[in-house]
């Protein structure tokens, strides 16, 4: 039987394991979390050792990432990795892993709603997109007091910006890669936490001339929505409500809450693996947070 090991298990560490073990594997994690139901081990070598997994999930905070992937290399390891977005919470330079893959988990990817959309596009000229995306912080974990989760902390790589940033690699998925942008954000809510809760982001795309992104820790009704104008149609997408409509006609996608996790999980082990967000682009989009930032203190348009 195939195995895998999740290193955290927070609220997406556990998600992770439970999709794993429901997939077939055996499943255990690196956690000193007394709630974990999976066995429990104290260290990565220890694990390692005792499952010999062909897959091992990074899911503890993003400022430990790093630390991480060198103490699998350094144990050995030599499978597959899947990293919890982002990759890290500072700019890296390119680095040679000993694993056979590595992969981040921009599991929106797999979302089929953004899908359609992709397929929609193809061949159309897009001339302006705006993207929104917004969760209230204080209803996000459920039984979790969000002032002590690591999305509250900048030093543990928290902040709206990295955690929200499925909607910075799906708008290169869909409309290429980044060519200026400039952008205002911060912490500007009473919420008690020190990392940034809003942004701005005024992007020019390769395939897309204009586009507008949107994210908060703000909105108290969940949104992830995309407003797109072509030569040809209009088109919004709701990730959250699962539709896609063109020109005002609407067309019903369904999504449940797991199926876009299950489906990188399954492709990180050797199925559809092209399609999953790849270390280079990580890397990118790791830089792309920093020169977002950099627009917003500086007050003028960054190119990469």
């Amino acid at each position: 039987m195939k195995a895998a090991v999740v290193i955290g298990f927070g609220s997406i560490g556990s998600r992770h394991a439970r999709l794993l073990a429901e997939l077939g594997l055996r499943v255990g994690a690196v956690t000193r979390n007394p709630h974990c139901k999976y066995p429990a081990y104290p260290d990565i070598d220890t694990a390692l050792a005792d499952l010999r997994p062909e897959l091992v999930v990074v899911s503890n905070e993003t400022a430990r990432h790093v630390e991480t992937l060198e103490s699998l290399a350094a144990c050995g390891y030599t499978g597959a990795v899947l990293v919890e977005k982002p990759l890290s919470n500072r700019p890296l330079s390119l680095h040679v892993w000993p694993f056979a893959d590595i992969f981040v988990a921009y599991n929106l990817r797999f979302h089929p709603v953004i899908r359609a959309l992709r397929h929609a596009l193809s061949g159309e000229m897009a001339i302006a997109a705006q993207i929104y995306v917004g969760q209230y912080l204080a209803d996000w974990r459920v039984g979790r007091d969000y002032r002590q989760t690591y999305s509250a902390s900048r030093e543990a790589g928290g902040g709206v910006l990295r955690d929200l940033s499925h909607e910075l690699d799906y708008a290169q998925w869909l409309f290429g890669s980044w060519q200026r942008l400039a952008a205002i954000g911060g912490r500007f809510s009473p919420l008690e936490i020190d990392s940034d809760d809003a942004w701005a982001i005024l992007m020019n795309l390769e395939r897309c001339p204009l586009v507008t992104l949107q994210m908060n820790y703000l909105e108290r009704a969940p949104r992830r929505e995309i407003l797109v104008n072509t030569d040809a149609h209009s088109y919004r997408a709701d990730l959250v409500g699962g539709a896609l409509w063109r020109d005002g006609v609407e067309e019903r996608i369904s999504c449940d809450p797991d199926m876009t996790y299950r489906l990188q999980l399954e492709a990180a082990l050797g199925g559809r693996r092209m399609e999953l967000c790849s270390y280079a682009e990580g890397l990118g989009m790791v830089d792309l947070m920093h020169q977002i930032e950099a627009a917003s203190a500086a007050g003028k348009w960054v190119v990469p």
